[in-house]
């Protein structure tokens, strides 16, 4: 068996805050396998486990849908169709992000007075 890490060793490994940890633990995400004194202790392999859970958050997943992929290690094509599905949701926020930019950047230009009268704010189509 593998020795195991320490909290604070997996912390420096992965980046991530012994406070991140002990909160991913409580959801549910790594399992310590050990303590050594008050200290949590885990296996190596919590490493990959965490990289994972990170390149999921940075994909915009919450934490219980990470926890629900982790815990029931879909098949392939079922993964597959999972991020097919979040890839067109990212797509859709990034659609209302883009017009609200656009909203933002017309905002800063634009010569209605009062400017909260202007009818690109209204329709959504930028005024001349």
């Amino acid at each position: 068996m593998a020795e195991l890490l320490d909290i604070a060793e997996v912390a420096r490994r992965s980046g991530l805050a012994p406070s991140a940890l002990r909160f991913y633990e409580r959801k549910g995400l790594i399992e310590a396998d050990a303590r050594n004194g008050l200290r949590r202790a885990y296996r190596p392999e919590v490493l990959g486990r965490l990289a994972r859970i990170r390149a999921a958050r940075t994909a915009g997943f919450t934490l219980a849908r990470i926890r629900e992929i982790l815990s029931d290690q879909p098949a392939d094509a079922a993964l597959r169709r999972l991020l097919a599905d979040h890839a067109r949701e990212v797509d859709d926020q990034i659609k209302r992000l883009i017009a609200i930019r656009d909203g933002l950047q017309h905002a800063v230009t634009c010569r209605h007075q009062p400017l909260s009268e202007c009818p690109y704010f209204l329709v959504e189509s930028p005024c001349s």
